[in-house]
């Protein structure tokens, strides 16, 4: 029993409009939310150019900084790009693979990162962008997962 044409041009199509939602919602969460203190712009351009810099600073001095800081700064930055990881191969139309995938989240991240660093609503951060394309990956992966496991458990049902 093979998946009809037609049902999977709804899930494209499903998965489509959740990846516009997440583009929108990262767009606006690392851009313009108040809550991220991205409401009210520096006043010069802040920037890390230093790989690693500040995720050794946020595992350093986890103890003195609030657990949601650590949390956001660390396994937020990776957690908030594994559904673009999980949904870009949707988008493209064409077969993603893993590369290009990771390079896709890099160039997705890079340029977040270049509008907060020319807005100045946020720091350029070259770990954020480290940690993001990370994400991604991970979202690829788990993707390809359950890709492989959908395509063997349709072939057992194929075979009976």
């Amino acid at each position: 029993m093979a998946v009809s044409l037609e049902n999977k041009k709804k899930l494209q199509a499903v998965c489509r409009l959740l990846f516009v939602l997440y583009s929108i919602t990262i767009i606006y969460f690392l851009i313009f939310s108040d809550s991220f203190g991205r409401g009210h712009g520096y006043d010069v351009m802040r920037y890390n150019l230093e790989p690693f810099v500040e995720i050794k600073r946020f595992i350093k001095y986890r103890d003195s900084l609030t657990t949601t800081s650590v949390m956001l700064n660390l396994v937020g930055n990776v957690l908030a790009f594994v559904p673009f990881g999980m949904l870009i191969r949707f988008v493209r139309k064409k077969p993603t693979g893993f590369f290009t995938a990771m390079l896709l989240s890099f160039m997705f991240s890079l340029c977040i990162e270049l509008v907060q660093l020319v807005t100045r609503l946020g720091v350029f951060d070259v770990d954020d962008i480290i940690m993001n394309t990370f994400g991604g990956i991970i979202g690829y992966i788990i993707y390809y997962i359950l890709a492989r496991i959908d395509r063997k458990r349709r072939k057992e049902i194929e075979k009976q």
